[in-house]
């Protein structure tokens, strides 16, 4: 049986004291942002 040893990363550091960050991909920027319902949103 394999154990899941995925990264995990709190989203509240990586998006600092703002609500978005930016994160690239492949030279694709993508936007992180945390909701007021504290949802996370990840859009192009």
């Amino acid at each position: 049986m394999e154990t899941d040893t995925a990264p995990m990363h709190d989203a509240r550091a990586l998006i600092g004291p703002g609500q978005t960050a930016q994160i690239v991909l492949d030279g694709m920027v993508y936007t992180l942002r945390i909701t007021r319902a504290g949802k996370l949103i990840l859009t192009k």
